[in-house]
């Protein structure tokens, strides 16, 4: 499989997840009893199994590793700040208070990955105008 395919399977997957998160962070605010359906509690989980496979071939292909690429170390760690906190909102979070911290800190984290891989650094907020 080539870079450029494993690329864009990887970035069809990104939205893919992001859509699913927040479908299901609406849901979970306003009709819960919808986070029970059988493909809601699978599919993520199976967009996600290839959106990790093909970052990892990504890292192969190209040669770029976190803790040797900042921008890519900083995005892997929005990724386990995105993830606890989507946990928080989807499940966890007890509160509203605390579903609401969890539900804006995972948009953040998820926006944030976005944003650094699409500009590859880990301050993308500087190359906005």
């Amino acid at each position: 499989m080539s870079y450029l395919a494993v690329k864009h399977l990887h970035m069809a997957c990104a939205v893919l997840t992001g859509l699913l998160f927040f479908l299901r962070l609406w849901w979970r605010w306003t009709q819960p009893a919808r986070l029970n359906r059988g493909w809601v509690r699978v599919l993520p989980h199976l967009i996600d199994t290839v959106l990790l496979g093909s970052a990892i071939t990504l890292a192969y292909l190209s040669g770029l590793y976190p803790l040797q690429q900042h921008w890519l170390t900083a995005k892997v760690l929005a990724l386990l700040i995105y993830i606890v906190a989507g946990a928080m909102a989807l499940r966890r979070a007890k509160t509203v208070a605390g579903r609401l911290l969890a539900s804006v800190t995972a948009i953040v984290c998820y926006l944030y990955i976005l944003a650094a891989a699409h500009f590859h650094s880990a301050m993308p907020w500087l190359f906005l105008h």
